[in-house]
This record gives C-alpha cells, structure tokens and sequence, in this order.
C-alpha cells in the first residue's frame, strides 16, 4: 500500500523530472529510497545448513527467500524525511564553511523541495 507521503514524493519527483530540476529529483529519489531502506528486514542466518540441498545452505523452495518487509507508520515516514532534510541542512553548513557555496545551495535545494513536500502532506 502507498503512503500519501510516497505519492506526494513521487508526484513532486516526476514534476522534477519533467522540469529537469536535477537537484530536486535527486532529494525525492534519495528520501523514497531511504523510506524503502528503512522497510528491509535486517537478514538472520536462519538457513538451515543441513546438506540437503543441492547448494550447502542455500534455501530450497518458491518463495523460501522472500521476506516481509516491515510497515512504517505515517509518523515514522514523516521522522524519516525530516532526519533527511537536517542531514541536508548540517551538510550544507560544513560545505558553506569550507567555501563550495555552489554544492550548499543546492543542498539547500534539496532540503527545501523534502520540506515542501512534507508541508503539503500535512495540509492534506
């Protein structure tokens, strides 16, 4: 199931894309992959090593290594998105620092195309 937050991301990323804002849709494809980032299930080592298949510890049977992802909820979407336009932010202070402003304005861009989309789906 789709999230409002994710169709508003990637709505706002075709926009991007059709308007040839790089830097915009960069910020949306890199906060779409950090919400599906944070739906992996971390991997066990529950493969039994038995020997009976015909590959020492390899899993046997449609489906045998297919895992539920987890479910975040709207809060947890909307945390993510946000520790992502701060990380934009402080990145772009210790580029300013360092005298790239060019590499800062666009980190800002980034971090303001994430807040707009975040402002939006809270109106909604």
């Amino acid at each position: 199931m789709t999230s409002p937050l994710r169709t508003a991301m990637r709505s706002a990323l075709t926009d991007a894309m059709r308007s040839r804002d790089r830097v915009a849709a960069s910020a949306l494809r890199s906060g779409l992959a950090a919400l599906d980032n944070a739906e992996a299930v971390p991997v066990t080592d529950a493969v039994p090593l038995d020997g009976s298949s015909p590959i020492a510890g390899a899993a046997v049977g449609v489906g045998a290594t297919e895992a539920t992802r987890r479910e975040l909820s709207a809060r947890d979407e909307h945390a993510l998105v946000r520790a992502e336009v701060t990380e934009r932010r402080a990145a772009a202070a210790e580029v300013e620092a360092a005298g790239r402003a060019d590499r800062a304005a666009d980190l800002h861009h980034e971090a303001d195309v994430l807040e707009t989309v975040l402002a939006q789906v809270a109106r909604t």
